[in-house]
């Protein structure tokens, strides 16, 4: 009896080791918080979460979201959109996001949902005009009541901007229909 006691703590110490062990490493920021630094995997940061809906990416099995342009840069300073760094990557929701600088990278952990673009970075006028997903340009974008939003095309934006409040309606309507692991497919 004594030894099978032994035994049983024995392996939960060992248990409780290996996952001190594995865990993430953190780092204290100036107010106190804690920011994950998960350096196995390279991530500046990872939030978890799971996808609530289609996120576009390259191809079905990559992770990089918005072609790896930096979410934040579209609502600061002049509103151009830069291309992240892989030092800044940040999973979100099970994507990839890249940051221009540790600075962003802060901004977006902070409220993660107010930066990713809407439809998961699908085209704004397809989902809600034709409930389709299609890739949207990280270049063609607009910004309307504080959400990102892209589009697949400049010729493709001018419809959007045709009726922006019934594509944004249609589009709320359409992309919960959509599963988390759909992807455009040429």
């Amino acid at each position: 009896m004594k030894n099978s006691v032994f035994k049983s703590a024995l392996v939960g110490a060992l248990l409780a080791t290996v996952a001190a062990c594995n865990a993430p490493a953190t780092e204290t920021t100036d107010g106190g918080d804690t920011t994950e630094l998960v350096a196995e995997t390279g991530y500046y940061a990872d939030l978890g979460g799971e996808p609530t809906g289609p996120t576009h990416t390259a191809t079905k099995d990559d992770a990089l979201a918005v072609s790896g342009y930096d979410v934040v840069s579209y609502f600061s300073g002049d509103g151009v959109p830069v291309e992240g760094a892989e030092e800044f990557t940040v999973r979100y929701n099970g994507f990839d996001y890249r940051f221009a600088s540790e600075d962003n990278a802060k901004t977006f952990i902070e409220d993660a949902a107010k930066y990713a673009p809407a439809y998961g970075g699908y085209c704004a006028w397809a989902i809600g005009a034709n409930d389709a997903l299609a890739p949207g340009d990280p270049e063609v974008y607009e910004i309307v009541d504080g959400t990102l939003y892209l589009n697949f095309s400049e010729d493709v934006q001018g419809r959007w901007e045709e009726d922006i409040p019934g594509f944004i309606a249609a589009g709320d309507t359409n992309y919960p229909t959509h599963s988390p692991d759909e992807h455009f497919q040429d």
